[in-house]
């Protein structure tokens, strides 16, 4: 049985570390309108927007899930102190799949987009990001664990796992982000973008083991007939007392360097050679989204951070016969920090270096876009991670998805309709609202209200300041919103 207060502790600690996995603001992203909001999907979609200026308030987006476990919806809320097996939790012990789980989410701070002109803008984003991975275990492994254990029914029987890795990152991002129109020839604009980030390290941990092997002989004993431990966690974790985690938050300890680069392409066929057509409007470019298709390809979270380990990080090797089984577990009491050097001492040490270099969770991001009519709109993201595989524990990874959005789009307010499955094979359909400041959404949203047992969700939402026309004084100069380069062409289009 899983306690209420051990699920709940659960959250707890992996809450902190989430921000970010997959696709920010799934569905809202794609959006012409997203302005600011899109920018850490692909620098170069600043290029051109609809506004002169676009601020971001507060923002937040989590993430979390898992492929073991599915949760009854009413046991997750109910005050019940125990949750009972198959009653409020199903754990899907027949899979023939390695079991995974990951948590993300961000917090994005006072951010602002401007537009130095029609062809190129600048962003500052302000986030608090993490992201937590762990999995990579046979099912069997997980069955081991998590059916009452130890269970007498699995003593006596050889327990393998080859790779089990988990992992966890937190840090502050500041991006400065620059993109500009690199081409414009008739039916055809080219946009680019890069972000440059100065990262600030808040709280990594990784651990794994590799090649394990043992045998439970009873409730008391046990034989590890091999297994290679490795496990860290940055120093500053150890100077945190009473779980006071906002007084640890510095944004300029355990400095590091990142990236994000970007490029899209507008097929424009209706362009006569005289820029845009639209007269009037309350934009300062209305010519930003007169776009038939487009295309956009970026690599965001290139880089990472260095961390010096805690004084309890350790590479052990865990080989041993006759291991109280009582020892392997963690005290009632036992810091994490005595938990983890206990273990150091118990079994032989290896060689063990005094940092660590955290990745990013690195990824790839595809989109493409059609335009219907101007207020109907259809298009495909994919988020591919680049981070993930068993040989560097160092990193966290983003979850490989693909999203489908079909969207209905206007100034002050937009509708979306996320359909999406990720590389687990777990299919969603949600929804998204832009109602004037206001984003508030959810990608899992339709499927978690269909279901009565669920293993991941989401949600986000964000506040931003709308850019309001102001007559004369606005940025269109009391031009009635006429795009610059129709109002300054005085000579006829290329043929």
């Amino acid at each position: 049985m899983l306690t209420k207060r051990r699920f709940r502790y659960l959250i707890l600690c992996l809450f902190p570390a989430m921000a970010a996995q997959a696709q920010t603001f799934t569905g809202y992203h794609t959006s012409q309108y997203a302005g600011i909001h899109a920018v850490p999907f692909n620098p170069a979609l600043a290029a051109g927007t609809r506004y002169k200026w676009d601020v971001n308030i507060i923002g937040a987006d989590v993430k979390a899930g898992n492929t073991y476990y599915s949760f009854m919806k009413s046991s997750l809320f109910s005050t019940q102190e125990k949750m009972v097996r198959n009653v409020d939790y199903i754990p899907d012990t027949n899979a023939t799949r390695r079991q995974y789980g990951w948590g993300s989410g961000e917090i994005m701070l006072p951010s602002v987009l401007f537009s130095i002109d029609e062809r190129q803008s600048f962003a500052f984003t302000w986030r608090v990001r993490g992201s937590a991975n762990a999995g990579g275990v046979e099912t069997s492994v997980a069955n081991f664990f998590s059916l009452s254990y130890p269970n007498p029914r699995f003593f006596n029987r050889n327990i393998a796992s080859k790779y089990a890795a988990g992992n966890g990152h937190v840090w502050n991002e500041f991006g400065f982000s620059y993109a500009r129109v690199i081409k414009d020839e008739g039916d055809h604009r080219w946009k680019a973008g890069v972000t440059l980030k100065y990262l600030g390290g808040q709280a990594a941990a990784y651990t794994s083991v590799r090649d394990a092997s043992f045998t439970f002989n009873s409730r008391e004993l046990a034989d590890i007939n091999s297994a290679r431990v490795y496990y860290a966690y940055n120093e500053e974790l150890d100077e945190i007392t009473d779980n006071d985690w906002q007084s640890a938050y510095n944004p300029f300890q355990n400095p590091g360097i990142g990236a994000d680069i970007g490029i899209v392409y507008e097929w424009r066929p209706d362009n006569d050679g005289f820029g845009s057509m639209h007269e009037g409007g309350p934009d300062w470019n209305p010519d930003a989204d007169t776009w038939k298709a487009r295309f956009a390809a970026s690599v965001v979270d290139i880089g990472g951070i260095k961390y010096r380990k805690a004084p309890a990080s350790a590479n052990i090797d865990m080989t041993a016969n006759n291991v109280l089984v009582r020892s392997l577990n963690k005290q009632r009491g036992e810091s994490l920090r005595r938990y983890a050097t206990r273990m150091a001492t118990m079994f032989t040490p290896m060689e063990n270096e005094d940092t660590y270099y955290m990745n990013l969770p690195t990824s790839l991001n595809l989109m493409g876009d059609y335009n219907f009519n101007g207020r109907f709109f259809l298009s495909a993201s994919a988020t591919v991670a680049l981070t993930g595989g068993e040989k560097d524990d160092n990193k966290t990874s983003a979850l490989t998805q693909l999203t489908i959005t079909p969207r209905y789009e206007a100034r002050s307010l937009g509708l979306y309709l996320p359909i999406s499955v990720n590389r687990y094979g777990q299919a969603d359909a949600g929804f998204a609202l832009r109602a004037g400041p206001l984003v508030i959404g959810s990608a899992s949203l339709f499927s978690t209200l269909a279901r009565q047992m669920i293993n991941h969700a989401d949600v986000f939402v964000a506040l931003r300041i709308v850019p309001i026309r102001l007559g004369k004084w606005s940025w269109d100069k009391g031009s009635d919103g006429t795009y610059r380069k129709r109002r300054n062409q005085t000579g006829c289009p290329d043929l």
